[in-house]
């Protein structure tokens, strides 16, 4: 009869050598670890943070003056006639003119109009709201972890589920054919146990090879090595009620996409404050050291000349009236502010309206779970106590087989409502804008 199976259970003992070969757990804690060490989506959005502390810097805030180096030499060569004035003529063939000149410039904007006043707070906001896009990066792939992570504990248990419904249909084929031999049941309750226990293993094939495929999705998001194998946390906690209520008396404050339309308003009034400046002079500051020097002809006046020095000025521009341009520029940037402090007025609604949803998703499947918990209860009861009046010859195989994918899909229903659950209560952190605070 096993020869039947024996290459079933090759294919079974095969897979199970593939997904429990390594024993090392990989807790939340290291999961999460590894993904903000490892993950592309992270390291991009980290980066973009350091080009924005880069454009803040007081390098790049237009304070600091320029200074420049020049330098230069010519040479000339030329047939010349020079007439002077008491009426002679001097006439050279080939003379040559040199001349060579090197300088050291400053130049500083003293007043601007408060321009770059203006720009460099604006690089300042600019800088925070990079910070937070890569916090919204960082929690939207937490997010995805717990995802997949849990997928892949849901998985783990529903494994273990599908093991034991493998080893109480095996049990009850052994059973039956000890009857069928004994003569105590027909060959019908001997058949209907191969199948079942075929059933089974097909069942339990497909889901190890699930579990095989998530743990790579997995393997992506950490960004480690996609065969790798491991084990996960399949211990779920749920948030306190009262630090749930906490969370949600602070969510729209502190929610990200609340905290990043505040930023753009700030970014486009200073935007705003800057333009104004074309209204005001600049004042300006110059400075130079440098040197000269010349070799003449005969036909010069001078035979040769150096000069060295420092020279120094202060000059003013007003633009008294540039076409329009400034103007149009202002008109627009005001327009752009009231656009940003009405997209604020809708975000604030989606998110109220976000959080209120999500709230109320989570409290509906945490409810789902505590009653699939009860259902597992009441259907462990009766699978046990079918199958001791299968024992006693009372119920049909049938019945007892019902009773067992009753058990089945009750046990797989409570895993799938557990992550449900957990996975809603995840996203209210999320838009509450505490998925990084508390402990998962």
């Amino acid at each position: 009869m096993y020869r039947r199976y024996s290459f079933l259970m090759v294919l079974l003992f095969t897979m199970h050598a593939w997904v429990w070969a390594q024993e090392e757990l990989l807790s939340k804690e290291d999961a999460v670890a590894l993904t903000l060490e490892n993950n592309f989506g992270i390291t991009i959005a980290r980066n973009n943070v350091r080009i924005a502390d880069n454009n803040q810097g007081f390098l790049n805030s237009g304070f600091l003056p320029s200074i420049t180096a020049n330098g230069g030499g010519s040479f000339d060569r030329n047939n010349q006639e020079a007439t002077f004035q008491d009426g002679s003529v001097r006439a050279i063939d080939g003379a040559e003119t040199t001349r060579y000149n090197a300088s050291v410039n400053l130049n500083y904007t003293l007043f601007d109009g408060l321009g770059r006043w203006y720009d460099y707070k604006r690089l300042k906001e600019e800088y925070d709201l990079s910070e937070l896009q890569a916090r919204e990066t960082i929690e939207t792939t937490m997010l995805q972890l717990f995802t997949v992570y849990f997928e892949v504990a849901r998985l783990t248990e529903n494994v273990e589920v599908l093991e034991e419904t493998f080893a109480n249909t095996k049990n009850r084929l052994q059973r039956a054919e000890y009857s069928f031999e004994y003569g105590q049941t027909n060959k019908l309750d001997v058949l209907n146990a191969e199948v079942d226990l075929v059933n089974d293993s097909i069942n339990l094939i497909n889901g190890l090879q699930n579990l095989k495929n998530t743990k790579r999705d997995l393997n992506v998001v950490l960004n480690g090595e996609l065969e790798q194998n491991f084990e996960v946390d399949t211990t779920v906690v749920f948030i306190d009620p009262l630090t749930l209520e906490e969370v949600l008396a602070k969510g729209e404050t502190n929610n990200i996409r609340m905290l990043q339309a505040q930023k753009n308003i700030k970014i486009n009034d200073y935007s705003l404050k800057a333009g104004k400046s074309v209204f005001l002079p600049t004042v300006g500051l110059t400075g130079s050291y440098g040197w000269n020097e010349g070799n003449f002809p005969a036909t010069n006046f001078l035979a040769s000349s150096t000069s060295t020095g420092f020279s120094a000025g202060v000059n003013l521009t007003w633009n008294l009236f540039d076409g329009g341009n400034g103007i149009t520029q202002i008109k627009n940037a005001k327009i752009l502010l009231e656009s940003q402090e009405t997209l604020e007025q809708q975000i604030k609604k989606e998110v109220k309206r976000d959080i209120a949803n999500a709230k109320g998703n989570y409290e509906n499947r945490l409810q789902i779970y505590r009653l699939q918990e009860q259902n597992v209860l009441t259907a462990q009861n009766n699978f046990e106590r079918s199958n001791e009046r299968y024992k006693l010859g009372q119920i049909s195989s049938v019945e007892l087989r019902q009773a067992q994918l009753n058990l089945l899909n009750v046990k797989t229903g409570k895993n799938l409502a557990k992550y449900n659950a957990k996975l809603a209560e995840l996203e209210l952190l999320q838009l509450t804008g505490q998925l990084l605070n508390l402990d998962i």
